[in-house]
């Protein structure tokens, strides 16, 4: 089993969003999505999409995204992103998914013994930008939503077990340096994190980092040109 990863596609089967506004790096890319997808993943892996999954703004008309990656080879496991505003509940969102994705809102999956959790995250302080009493609100929500999809983590997790945690924003700023995620994620043994949001030529965010020994993935279709990422490989089929 492989477990890949590639967040942000940003799909609107059902609604007129075209991505290639945003640069040439956007022409075409649900095919080039599904062309490398195709190419790399087996029906026994699983994929790791961060967040930011469709540009729809009600349930109905996220399904034709949905059934997109529902398609695709392998156990698709989500989580919400910023954009996200057409997931309003898990439960209604669980009732359309295609049977290969599985969902998570601050809570976790075990399979074989791996086990995923995830949450959506918020934007961390930038050194000379901006940062509301609202961001500082928000910040804080999403600390406690992240200790209890890690909380119920622990409670799957055996000796020898391995960890994926899903999370939408970065975790840490351009500069890179310690804050509440991480230190949630260190706390807990997390072994890999997995995150998108970021776009654009001008990011300067590594595409992998190790950092006091968790291992963190920038996964954003943009920035991996549209081709899953390997994140782990288990050497068995």
């Amino acid at each position: 089993m492989k477990i890949w990863a590639l967040s942000d596609t940003h799909l609107s089967f059902d609604s007129d969003k075209p991505m290639d506004i945003f640069g040439d790096g956007w022409s075409n890319y649900a095919q080039k999505i599904e062309e490398n997808w195709r190419k790399k993943v087996g029906e026994n892996d699983i994929v790791l999409v961060a967040g930011d999954i469709s540009w729809a703004l009600k349930l109905e008309n996220a399904k034709a995204d949905l059934n997109f990656l529902g398609s695709l080879p392998g156990t698709k496991i989500i989580i919400k992103g910023n954009h996200e505003l057409w997931w309003n509940s898990l439960t209604k969102v669980k009732e359309v998914l295609p049977k290969s994705i599985i969902a998570l809102q601050n809570n976790s999956v075990k399979i074989n013994n791996c086990i995923f959790c995830g949450t959506r995250g918020w934007q961390v302080r930038e050194v000379n930008k901006p940062y509301t009493e609202q961001d500082q609100k928000i910040f804080d929500r999403e600390v406690i939503r992240l200790n209890l999809t890690l909380e119920d983590m622990e409670k799957r997790r055996n000796e020898g077990d391995i960890v994926f945690c899903m999370f939408h924003f970065p975790p840490y700023n351009a500069k890179f340096e310690d804050t509440a995620f991480t230190k949630l994620f260190e706390e807990h043994n997390v072994d890999y994190v997995i995150y998108g949001h970021l776009h654009g030529k001008n990011n300067n965010y590594a595409l992998s980092v190790l950092r006091h020994n968790i291992k963190y993935f920038l996964t954003s279709t943009d920035q991996i040109n549209h081709d899953p990422v390997l994140i782990y490989d288990d050497g068995k089929e």
